[in-house]
Protein backbone atom coordinates (compact mmCIF):
# COMPACT_ATOMS: atom_id res chain seq x y z
CA UNK A 1 0.00 0.00 0.00
CA UNK A 2 1.10 3.55 -0.73
CA UNK A 3 2.58 5.53 2.03
CA UNK A 4 -0.05 8.75 3.07
CA UNK A 5 2.18 11.53 3.47
CA UNK A 6 0.99 14.03 5.96
CA UNK A 7 1.56 18.12 5.84
CA UNK A 8 4.44 19.34 8.36
CA UNK A 9 2.25 20.56 11.22
CA UNK A 10 3.21 23.80 10.87
CA UNK A 11 3.26 24.23 7.15
CA UNK A 12 0.81 26.65 6.26
CA UNK A 13 -2.04 25.91 3.27
CA UNK A 14 -2.04 29.33 0.93
CA UNK A 15 -5.37 30.61 2.46
CA UNK A 16 -3.79 30.52 5.78
CA UNK A 17 -0.75 31.97 4.99
CA UNK A 18 -1.91 34.55 3.26
CA UNK A 19 -4.02 35.36 6.24
CA UNK A 20 -0.93 35.52 8.56
CA UNK A 21 1.00 37.28 6.36
CA UNK A 22 -1.98 40.25 6.08
CA UNK A 23 -2.11 40.32 9.37
CA UNK A 24 1.50 40.81 10.14
CA UNK A 25 1.80 43.20 7.40
CA UNK A 26 -1.08 44.94 9.40
CA UNK A 27 0.52 44.82 12.83
CA UNK A 28 3.87 46.15 11.34
CA UNK A 29 2.68 48.97 9.12
CA UNK A 30 -0.13 50.18 11.64
CA UNK A 31 0.33 49.20 15.13
CA UNK A 32 3.91 49.12 15.38
CA UNK A 33 4.46 53.22 15.28
CA UNK A 34 1.41 53.34 18.10
CA UNK A 35 3.03 50.74 20.88
CA UNK A 36 5.16 53.17 22.84
CA UNK A 37 2.55 55.62 23.01
CA UNK A 38 -0.03 52.91 23.81
CA UNK A 39 1.78 51.28 26.38
CA UNK A 40 2.47 55.04 27.84
CA UNK A 41 -0.79 56.25 27.77
CA UNK A 42 -1.94 52.94 28.87
CA UNK A 43 -5.16 53.40 26.28
CA UNK A 44 -5.26 51.82 23.20
CA UNK A 45 -5.41 54.24 20.20
CA UNK A 46 -9.44 54.27 18.71
CA UNK A 47 -8.37 54.73 15.43
CA UNK A 48 -6.70 51.35 15.49
CA UNK A 49 -9.50 49.58 17.05
CA UNK A 50 -11.15 50.82 13.26
CA UNK A 51 -8.45 49.46 11.56
CA UNK A 52 -8.80 46.46 12.68
CA UNK A 53 -12.63 45.80 12.76
CA UNK A 54 -12.02 47.11 8.86
CA UNK A 55 -9.41 44.34 8.66
CA UNK A 56 -12.28 41.70 9.84
CA UNK A 57 -10.05 40.46 12.94
CA UNK A 58 -13.02 40.61 15.31
CA UNK A 59 -15.47 38.22 14.40
CA UNK A 60 -12.69 35.77 12.71
CA UNK A 61 -14.93 32.07 13.19
CA UNK A 62 -17.92 33.84 12.96
CA UNK A 63 -19.77 32.62 10.21
CA UNK A 64 -20.10 34.36 6.71
CA UNK A 65 -24.13 34.78 6.88
CA UNK A 66 -23.74 36.87 9.86
CA UNK A 67 -21.19 39.29 8.69
CA UNK A 68 -17.95 37.31 9.97
CA UNK A 69 -15.39 35.83 8.08
CA UNK A 70 -16.15 31.96 8.56
CA UNK A 71 -12.77 31.32 8.69
CA UNK A 72 -11.09 28.48 11.15
CA UNK A 73 -10.21 28.48 14.94
CA UNK A 74 -6.87 28.06 13.87
CA UNK A 75 -6.99 30.90 11.71
CA UNK A 76 -7.73 33.14 14.84
CA UNK A 77 -5.04 31.66 16.52
CA UNK A 78 -2.87 32.62 14.09
CA UNK A 79 -4.01 36.20 13.78
CA UNK A 80 -2.96 36.33 17.62
CA UNK A 81 0.31 35.04 17.08
CA UNK A 82 1.23 37.54 14.51
CA UNK A 83 -0.60 40.88 16.59
CA UNK A 84 1.88 39.20 19.23
CA UNK A 85 4.82 39.40 17.54
CA UNK A 86 4.72 43.54 17.52
CA UNK A 87 2.42 43.92 20.66
CA UNK A 88 0.58 41.80 22.78
CA UNK A 89 -2.10 43.98 23.90
CA UNK A 90 -3.55 44.60 20.65
CA UNK A 91 -3.52 40.76 20.22
CA UNK A 92 -5.34 40.20 23.55
CA UNK A 93 -8.02 42.77 22.16
CA UNK A 94 -8.29 40.18 19.21
CA UNK A 95 -8.00 37.16 21.55
CA UNK A 96 -10.89 37.99 23.91
CA UNK A 97 -13.46 38.52 20.92
CA UNK A 98 -12.52 35.70 19.19
CA UNK A 99 -11.56 32.96 21.46
CA UNK A 100 -14.10 33.66 24.38
CA UNK A 101 -17.06 35.40 23.42
CA UNK A 102 -17.55 34.76 19.95
CA UNK A 103 -16.75 31.00 20.62
CA UNK A 104 -19.04 31.03 23.34
CA UNK A 105 -21.94 32.58 21.19
CA UNK A 106 -21.09 29.98 18.09
CA UNK A 107 -21.80 27.06 20.22
CA UNK A 108 -24.25 28.20 22.69
CA UNK A 109 -26.20 31.39 21.81
CA UNK A 110 -29.43 31.31 20.68
CA UNK A 111 -30.45 31.96 16.82
CA UNK A 112 -31.85 35.44 17.96
CA UNK A 113 -28.78 36.75 19.59
CA UNK A 114 -26.47 35.80 16.51
CA UNK A 115 -28.69 37.45 14.39
CA UNK A 116 -28.45 40.44 16.08
CA UNK A 117 -25.03 40.79 17.76
CA UNK A 118 -22.90 39.41 15.10
CA UNK A 119 -22.75 41.93 12.67
CA UNK A 120 -22.29 44.19 15.54
CA UNK A 121 -19.13 42.21 16.37
CA UNK A 122 -18.11 42.42 13.11
CA UNK A 123 -18.65 45.85 12.34
CA UNK A 124 -17.44 47.96 15.72
CA UNK A 125 -19.02 46.46 18.94
CA UNK A 126 -16.51 45.22 21.63
CA UNK A 127 -16.96 42.21 23.86
CA UNK A 128 -15.98 41.31 26.88
CA UNK A 129 -15.73 37.95 29.06
CA UNK A 130 -16.82 38.43 32.66
CA UNK A 131 -16.09 35.44 35.00
CA UNK A 132 -13.61 36.03 37.73
CA UNK A 133 -14.27 38.41 40.88
CA UNK A 134 -12.44 38.95 43.91
CA UNK A 135 -13.19 36.37 46.19
CA UNK A 136 -13.22 33.79 42.84
CA UNK A 137 -9.84 33.62 41.23
CA UNK A 138 -8.79 29.93 40.17
CA UNK A 139 -11.55 28.96 42.14
CA UNK A 140 -14.23 30.43 39.62
CA UNK A 141 -16.96 28.57 40.80
CA UNK A 142 -17.32 30.49 44.25
CA UNK A 143 -18.25 33.18 42.20
CA UNK A 144 -21.05 35.83 44.21
CA UNK A 145 -23.11 37.76 41.26
CA UNK A 146 -26.23 36.90 41.41
CA UNK A 147 -29.01 36.30 38.11
CA UNK A 148 -32.42 36.39 40.22
CA UNK A 149 -35.46 35.38 37.88
CA UNK A 150 -37.86 37.72 37.69
CA UNK A 151 -40.24 36.40 35.63
CA UNK A 152 -40.20 38.06 32.10
CA UNK A 153 -36.13 38.75 33.25
CA UNK A 154 -33.66 37.97 35.31
CA UNK A 155 -32.01 40.93 37.41
CA UNK A 156 -28.22 40.79 37.55
CA UNK A 157 -26.40 42.02 40.57
CA UNK A 158 -22.54 41.85 41.43
CA UNK A 159 -19.00 42.98 40.24
CA UNK A 160 -16.22 41.22 38.31
CA UNK A 161 -12.61 42.12 38.01
CA UNK A 162 -9.43 42.01 36.03
CA UNK A 163 -12.41 42.09 32.93
CA UNK A 164 -9.86 42.41 29.85
CA UNK A 165 -11.30 44.86 27.01
CA UNK A 166 -14.06 46.14 29.61
CA UNK A 167 -12.83 49.83 28.73
CA UNK A 168 -13.73 49.96 25.20
CA UNK A 169 -16.26 46.36 25.22
CA UNK A 170 -20.65 47.25 25.11
CA UNK A 171 -21.18 43.41 25.09
CA UNK A 172 -20.30 41.19 28.15
CA UNK A 173 -20.85 37.26 28.59
CA UNK A 174 -21.73 37.45 32.22
CA UNK A 175 -21.68 34.72 34.65
CA UNK A 176 -23.70 34.73 37.42
CA UNK A 177 -25.67 32.28 39.80
CA UNK A 178 -29.32 32.21 39.75
CA UNK A 179 -29.39 29.63 42.98
CA UNK A 180 -26.47 30.10 45.12
CA UNK A 181 -27.89 26.86 47.04
CA UNK A 182 -27.55 25.15 43.83
CA UNK A 183 -23.25 25.83 44.09
CA UNK A 184 -21.51 25.77 40.99
CA UNK A 185 -24.74 24.10 39.51
CA UNK A 186 -26.73 27.25 39.33
CA UNK A 187 -24.37 29.65 37.60
CA UNK A 188 -25.58 30.77 34.37
CA UNK A 189 -23.97 32.48 31.40
CA UNK A 190 -26.32 35.76 30.03
CA UNK A 191 -25.44 38.01 26.79
CA UNK A 192 -25.42 41.64 28.41
CA UNK A 193 -25.75 44.46 26.28
CA UNK A 194 -24.25 47.69 27.90
CA UNK A 195 -27.63 49.11 26.17
CA UNK A 196 -29.75 47.17 28.99
CA UNK A 197 -28.71 49.72 31.60
CA UNK A 198 -27.22 49.40 34.70
CA UNK A 199 -23.80 48.29 33.40
CA UNK A 200 -20.67 50.49 34.75
CA UNK A 201 -16.99 50.36 34.95
CA UNK A 202 -15.19 50.36 38.37
CA UNK A 203 -11.60 50.53 38.83
CA UNK A 204 -8.80 50.34 36.05
CA UNK A 205 -6.31 48.85 36.33
CA UNK A 206 -2.27 49.68 36.36
CA UNK A 207 -0.38 46.87 35.06
CA UNK A 208 3.01 45.62 34.76
CA UNK A 209 2.60 45.08 31.00
CA UNK A 210 0.09 44.78 28.31
CA UNK A 211 -0.88 48.22 29.33
CA UNK A 212 -2.79 49.11 26.54
CA UNK A 213 -5.17 46.26 26.94
CA UNK A 214 -7.83 47.78 29.42
CA UNK A 215 -8.74 45.62 32.45
CA UNK A 216 -11.44 47.08 34.61
CA UNK A 217 -13.94 46.12 36.99
CA UNK A 218 -17.12 45.82 35.61
CA UNK A 219 -20.69 46.80 38.08
CA UNK A 220 -23.94 45.43 37.26
CA UNK A 221 -26.62 47.11 39.27
CA UNK A 222 -30.19 45.94 38.90
CA UNK A 223 -29.74 45.11 35.42
CA UNK A 224 -32.71 43.77 33.86
CA UNK A 225 -31.86 40.77 31.20
CA UNK A 226 -34.56 39.29 28.86
CA UNK A 227 -35.01 35.32 29.60
CA UNK A 228 -33.86 35.15 25.63
CA UNK A 229 -30.70 36.45 26.32
CA UNK A 230 -29.13 33.64 28.79
CA UNK A 231 -26.48 31.86 26.78
CA UNK A 232 -26.78 27.56 27.05
CA UNK A 233 -29.03 26.21 29.57
CA UNK A 234 -30.01 27.42 33.16
CA UNK A 235 -27.11 26.08 35.58
CA UNK A 236 -24.92 25.15 32.39
CA UNK A 237 -22.81 28.13 32.54
CA UNK A 238 -20.01 26.22 34.58
CA UNK A 239 -19.67 23.87 31.34
CA UNK A 240 -19.52 26.83 28.96
CA UNK A 241 -17.19 28.64 31.21
CA UNK A 242 -14.77 25.49 31.26
CA UNK A 243 -14.84 24.87 27.47
CA UNK A 244 -14.75 28.19 26.46
CA UNK A 245 -11.36 29.27 28.41
CA UNK A 246 -9.96 25.55 26.98
CA UNK A 247 -10.10 27.40 23.55
CA UNK A 248 -8.90 30.52 24.97
CA UNK A 249 -5.88 28.92 26.53
CA UNK A 250 -4.75 27.92 23.33
CA UNK A 251 -5.50 31.96 22.08
CA UNK A 252 -3.24 32.95 25.07
CA UNK A 253 -0.47 30.88 24.13
CA UNK A 254 -0.32 31.58 20.71
CA UNK A 255 -0.04 35.20 21.99
CA UNK A 256 3.17 33.87 24.10
CA UNK A 257 4.40 32.42 21.18
CA UNK A 258 3.87 35.62 18.88
CA UNK A 259 5.93 37.71 21.90
CA UNK A 260 8.81 35.78 21.85
CA UNK A 261 8.95 35.63 18.48
CA UNK A 262 9.15 39.44 18.47
CA UNK A 263 11.19 39.76 20.93
CA UNK A 264 13.54 37.19 19.34
CA UNK A 265 13.53 39.13 16.09
CA UNK A 266 14.50 42.12 18.42
CA UNK A 267 17.33 40.51 19.65
CA UNK A 268 18.71 39.22 16.49
CA UNK A 269 18.50 42.38 14.99
CA UNK A 270 19.83 44.38 17.33
CA UNK A 271 22.63 41.75 17.75
CA UNK A 272 23.43 42.30 13.97
CA UNK A 273 24.00 45.86 14.34
CA UNK A 274 25.51 46.57 18.01
CA UNK A 275 29.50 46.15 17.46
CA UNK A 276 31.88 45.84 20.37
CA UNK A 277 35.78 44.82 19.90
CA UNK A 278 35.42 46.18 16.30
CA UNK A 279 32.44 43.14 15.37
CA UNK A 280 28.84 42.70 15.53
CA UNK A 281 27.99 41.01 19.01
CA UNK A 282 25.99 37.92 16.56
CA UNK A 283 29.36 36.44 15.64
CA UNK A 284 30.43 36.16 19.34
CA UNK A 285 29.73 32.22 19.94
CA UNK A 286 27.86 33.53 23.69
CA UNK A 287 25.37 35.60 21.74
CA UNK A 288 24.81 33.30 19.34
CA UNK A 289 23.86 30.47 21.76
CA UNK A 290 21.49 32.54 23.31
CA UNK A 291 19.89 33.03 20.24
CA UNK A 292 20.04 29.36 19.03
CA UNK A 293 18.67 28.23 22.50
CA UNK A 294 15.58 31.15 21.83
CA UNK A 295 14.57 29.69 18.86
CA UNK A 296 14.59 26.05 19.74
CA UNK A 297 12.05 26.88 22.26
CA UNK A 298 9.87 29.55 20.81
CA UNK A 299 9.94 25.99 17.56
CA UNK A 300 8.53 23.82 20.33
CA UNK A 301 6.06 26.12 21.18
CA UNK A 302 4.87 26.54 17.66
CA UNK A 303 4.92 22.86 17.63
CA UNK A 304 2.37 22.85 20.85
CA UNK A 305 0.02 25.66 20.02
CA UNK A 306 -0.39 24.37 16.19
CA UNK A 307 -1.26 21.09 17.46
CA UNK A 308 -3.70 21.92 19.69
CA UNK A 309 -5.75 24.51 17.48
CA UNK A 310 -5.83 22.17 14.85
CA UNK A 311 -7.27 19.17 17.00
CA UNK A 312 -9.68 21.83 17.97
CA UNK A 313 -10.74 22.29 14.04
CA UNK A 314 -10.56 18.53 14.22
CA UNK A 315 -12.91 18.04 16.90
CA UNK A 316 -10.74 15.80 18.65
CA UNK A 317 -9.98 16.14 22.33
CA UNK A 318 -7.61 19.01 22.70
CA UNK A 319 -7.78 20.15 26.79
CA UNK A 320 -4.56 18.62 27.65
CA UNK A 321 -2.75 19.59 24.33
CA UNK A 322 -4.13 23.64 25.44
CA UNK A 323 -3.14 23.21 28.99
CA UNK A 324 0.51 21.66 28.15
CA UNK A 325 0.69 24.59 25.32
CA UNK A 326 -0.30 27.66 27.87
CA UNK A 327 1.75 26.42 30.06
CA UNK A 328 4.96 25.76 27.98
CA UNK A 329 5.07 28.80 25.88
CA UNK A 330 4.41 31.13 28.75
CA UNK A 331 7.61 30.00 30.52
CA UNK A 332 9.44 30.59 26.72
CA UNK A 333 7.73 33.71 26.32
CA UNK A 334 9.31 34.60 30.06
CA UNK A 335 12.52 32.97 28.70
CA UNK A 336 12.97 34.53 25.92
CA UNK A 337 11.86 37.89 26.91
CA UNK A 338 14.36 37.43 29.39
CA UNK A 339 17.00 36.86 27.20
CA UNK A 340 16.77 39.45 24.55
CA UNK A 341 16.39 42.10 27.11
CA UNK A 342 20.63 40.73 27.76
CA UNK A 343 21.54 41.12 24.45
CA UNK A 344 20.33 44.29 24.42
CA UNK A 345 22.49 44.83 27.33
CA UNK A 346 22.05 48.29 28.85
CA UNK A 347 19.56 49.24 26.07
CA UNK A 348 17.29 46.62 26.80
CA UNK A 349 16.41 48.19 30.27
CA UNK A 350 15.21 50.80 28.92
CA UNK A 351 11.74 52.43 26.83
CA UNK A 352 13.41 53.48 23.63
CA UNK A 353 13.95 49.43 22.60
CA UNK A 354 11.43 46.79 22.59
CA UNK A 355 13.27 44.27 24.85
CA UNK A 356 11.83 45.84 27.92
CA UNK A 357 8.50 45.73 27.36
CA UNK A 358 8.55 42.60 25.88
CA UNK A 359 9.57 41.60 29.07
CA UNK A 360 6.65 43.17 31.07
CA UNK A 361 4.70 41.98 28.82
CA UNK A 362 5.41 38.23 28.54
CA UNK A 363 4.68 37.71 32.95
CA UNK A 364 0.87 38.31 32.49
CA UNK A 365 1.20 34.70 30.55
CA UNK A 366 1.55 32.18 33.51
CA UNK A 367 -1.17 33.98 35.17
CA UNK A 368 -4.42 34.68 33.23
CA UNK A 369 -6.95 31.86 31.92
CA UNK A 370 -5.86 29.78 34.38
CA UNK A 371 -2.63 30.11 36.72
CA UNK A 372 0.46 27.48 36.04
CA UNK A 373 -0.50 25.75 38.75
CA UNK A 374 -3.79 25.10 37.15
CA UNK A 375 -2.69 23.83 33.78
CA UNK A 376 -0.56 21.45 35.86
CA UNK A 377 -3.36 20.56 37.65
CA UNK A 378 -5.38 19.65 34.37
CA UNK A 379 -2.60 17.97 32.75
CA UNK A 380 -1.51 15.38 35.47
CA UNK A 381 -5.19 15.08 36.34
CA UNK A 382 -5.71 13.97 32.46
CA UNK A 383 -2.32 11.72 32.36
CA UNK A 384 -3.49 10.11 36.06
CA UNK A 385 -6.99 9.13 34.64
Amino acid sequence: MPHRISNPLTLLNDDESLFYNSVLDFAKKEISPLVSQMDESETLNPSLISKIFDMGLMAIEVPEKYGGSGASFFQAILAIEALAQVDPSVSVFVDVQNTLFANALIKWAPENIKAKYFPQMAKNRVSSYCLTEANSGSDAFALKTSAIDKGTHYELNGKKIFITNAKEASLFLVFANVNPDLGYKGITAFFVDKELGGVSLGRKESKLGIRASSTCEVIFENVKVPKENVIGEIGKGYKIAIETLNEGRIGIAAQMLGLAEGALAAAVNYAKQREQFGKPIAHFQGVQFQIADMAIRIEASKLMVYNAARLKDANLNFVKEAAMAKRFTSEVAEFVASTALEIFGGYGFVKDFPAEKFYRDAKIGKIYEGTTNMQLQTIAKMILD
